[in-house]
């Protein structure tokens, strides 16, 4: 048989039996060409499909662009809304911007899926910015389907004829719903966190940052929502009357919780109805005691301030709870009524709920707005007024017209949704704080930061806290800054610098008397507008001072215990025009992470700068800025 018969090829010289083959060798050569041909024929075609894939995930990305933009437009709509005390109109506005947000966000989703997408996506490199597209889409389906369509439903029908006994029940019934929707915020802002920070297209890197900004504010108001809908309407008296102590703080002269407490009212609730029993002002509650025992830490830290005892005191801790129990004691103490609860309230987050409310007009004819009544309460009035008892009348009624316009915004459903995002707002400010004598209810409170409380658990902290030791009001004019910095690691943890500047800026003439008083009556002289403050800082648990200086000289400070923290405060005499800058060198046994930060809520807000640095072992580099808690 020959070689032509058996289909093979014509043996060469060299390749008889035996002989020993080359890699490669013995192939086909005809072969080649059809390669070749196979070859030309299909990279075309594979040329073709990329341009063609190309092509659909630019048409469709546009496409899913304009559906993005048109659900931001609703959503727009929808935040004005429930964000401005609407007018009246058709009571499915609110419905019909969520269903028509949820359906251009939901077309976006699909825009973004199918093979195209998906395969283009998981490109190295190319694939960044279609990861970040994809998943911006997918965000926006799930935010408006399952966050923003079950919080609409919970709130009021605007114009209900059922008042807030109906906002109530819609409240309760829908409970279940907003507790789920915050679950979907806070895995939604875990997921866009995991997209891409930085691609070749930096208009998709702006995209993504945008919305996680946007996440890191609506997950933390979703949580709080999600506390609210199921304390509220115990809070509100669904199941019977209820009464709260409401404390009216003066930021002028600087308490542990923000500013001392000055005008004071009983509000009731029942049944959804809110209404003010009284309004007072500090001096009834001078001679009022809080028979109370909060703790030997407490004691051993306060007792020379005997805040159960006197009234002015009765906040130093920054511990709202801790406030709030020797409030309603001592209201119980002088009037034998019980109360239900205490809350707090500054200037600052009354001028939140007149910008939804409008102007209050006091019985002399005076108008507090929300861009007048912190300057008209904490600064104007002591000028106005020499006579202290009509100086605190003047407080008691500013208070009592707050409340008109307050009370008639409570009552219509149709502001509801702008009245409660102030309060939220207030609230993360530090400006709004709640405490319930109700157990079960407190728990879930101090869950959140209505609750106000100096928080216990282990790790980085930072706090600075001051408190008014002259007895004047001349903290309206102080300014504060703390730079926390993690400097390196020792002895298993890592050094810490902490930097607090105190400016006095009061003028040296001019004040009220009462403003510049010094009830602490130094042994050394002093000029009007100087001003003394306890200053105390907050580390984490575990943490120990190595050393302080107070302007360049060593300075010695008290240390004491709260809730685990340790705590250093220093007596500091504060000049007028003075600035004042206190250095701590602490050692903390974390070894990396950015501290909690707490805000002490005064007239001007505190400047904080954080640099955690990196984790023990590596350079320190960056800096993050507050707040963190």
């Amino acid at each position: 048989m020959t070689d032509r018969d058996t289909g093979t090829a014509p043996r060469r010289p060299g390749f008889g039996r035996g002989a020993v083959r080359l890699p490669g060798t013995g192939r086909c050569p005809a072969r080649a060409p059809v390669l070749r041909r196979a070859l030309g024929y299909a990279l075309p075609g594979v040329a073709a499909l990329a341009l063609a894939g190309a092509a659909w995930i630019a048409g469709t990305g546009l496409l899913a662009r304009t559906e993005l933009l048109a659900a931001q437009q609703d959503l727009d709509a929808l935040r004005r809304t429930v964000t401005i005390a609407p007018a009246p109109g058709p009571a499915g506005e609110q419905q019909r911007a969520v269903r028509s947000a949820a359906a251009h966000a939901a077309r976006a989703h699909r825009l973004t899926t199918g093979p195209a997408w998906y395969c283009a996506a998981r490109l190295p490199f190319v694939g960044g910015p279609l990861r970040t597209v994809r998943g911006a889409a997918s965000a926006a389906d799930r935010l408006s389907t399952g966050v923003l369509s079950p919080l609409v439903r919970a709130l009021p029908a605007p114009g209900g004829d059922d008042g807030m006994a109906g906002a109530l029940e819609s409240l309760r019934r829908h409970a279940p719903d907003v507790v789920r929707a915050a679950a979907v915020a806070t895995r939604v802002q875990a997921d866009v966190h995991g997209l891409p920070r930085s691609t070749w297209l930096p208009a998709a890197d702006r995209a993504r940052a945008d919305l996680a900004r946007q996440l890191d504010r609506l997950t933390p108001a979703m949580t709080d929502a999600s506390v609210a809908a199921r304390v509220l309407p115990s809070l509100l008296g669904d199941q019977g009357r209820r009464r709260y102590f409401l404390a009216f703080q003066n930021t002028a002269e600087a308490r542990g919780t923000g500013g001392v407490a000055g005008a004071f009212a009983v509000l009731r609730t029942d049944r959804g109805h809110v209404s003010f029993e009284r309004f007072g002002n500090n001096t009834e509650m001078a001679a009022a005691r809080a028979d109370i025992d909060l703790g030997a830490e407490f004691t051993d830290r306060y007792a020379a301030g005997a805040p159960t005892r006197v009234w002015a005191n009765s906040n130093l801790s920054p511990h709202f709870p801790n406030a709030a129990r020797i409030w309603a004691a001592a209201w119980r103490d002088r009037t034998g009524e019980r109360v239900d609860g205490a809350i707090a309230l500054d200037p600052a987050a009354l001028a939140r709920f007149l910008r939804v409310t409008g102007p209050a007009r006091m019985a002399d004819g005076t108008e507090l707005t929300a861009d007048n009544i912190l300057d008209v309460t904490e600064r104007a009035s002591y000028a106005r007024y020499d006579d202290v008892t009509r100086r605190k009348a003047f407080f008691v009624d500013a208070a009592r017209a707050v409340a008109v316009p307050l009370l008639a915004a409570y009552a219509d459903t149709r502001r509801l949704p702008a009245l409660f995002a102030a309060v939220h707002e207030a609230q993360r400010d530090g400006r709004l704080r709640l405490w319930s004598a109700h157990p079960r209810e407190q728990r879930l409170l101090e869950t959140r930061p209505y609750a106000g409380t100096l928080p216990d658990a282990p790790g980085p902290f930072a706090g600075l806290v001051v408190n008014n030791a002259a007895g004047s009001k001349l903290d309206y004019y102080l300014d504060r800054s703390l730079v926390w910095e993690a400097n390196g690691c020792v002895d298993g943890g890592r050094s810490v610098t902490v930097t607090a500047t105190l400016a006095n800026r009061a003028p040296s003439a001019g004040l009220p008397g009462y403003v510049t008083l010094r009830e602490d009556h130094p042994p050394y002289p002093t000029r009007p507008g100087d001003n003394r403050l306890l200053v105390s800082y907050y580390a984490g648990a575990g943490a120990g001072l190595t050393g302080a200086t107070v302007d360049g000289r060593t300075a010695l400070l008290a240390s004491g215990t709260e809730r685990g923290h340790p705590v250093y405060t220093l007596d500091l005499e504060l000049p007028a025009g003075a600035v004042r800058t206190l250095v701590l060198h602490l050692w903390e046994p974390h070894a990396d992470g950015t501290p909690v930060l707490l805000r002490q809520p005064l007239v001007t807000p505190l400047r904080a700068t954080l640099k955690p640095g990196s984790a023990c072992g590596t350079r320190t580099k960056g800096t993050a800025r507050g707040p963190i808690g």
